[in-house]
């Protein structure tokens, strides 16, 4: 992320965000972002455990995967899904499926 630009999200960069330890060891990309009012969960879109979860910083995960710089304005109650890292996202209303 360019360091000069705006925040673009509503919550400040050392916001908590819900990922996976699988994502952070590289394992899987983000495939699934979800936002709710306790913040957001970026997923790899697979069965999730409790176990798996691992609790970052919002902006330490941007810089991990700036695509989601493109999320910043999804609503409260709203995912977004994509096939593979570099497709486009798709926006839904809705708790993912």
């Amino acid at each position: 992320m360019d360091p000069s630009a705006a925040w673009p999200f509503r919550e400040p960069p050392d916001a908590e965000a819900i990922t996976l330890d699988r994502v952070l060891a590289g394992e899987a990309p983000i495939l699934l972002a979800a936002r709710d009012d306790d913040g957001w969960q970026l997923l790899d879109g697979e069965h999730v455990f409790e176990a798996d979860a691992a609790v970052v910083l919002l902006g330490e995960i941007v810089q991990f995967d700036p695509s989601l710089l493109e999320l910043a304005e999804l609503p409260v109650g709203w995912h977004a899904r994509r096939e593979e890292p570099g497709a486009p996202w798709v926006r839904r209303e809705g708790e993912p499926e």
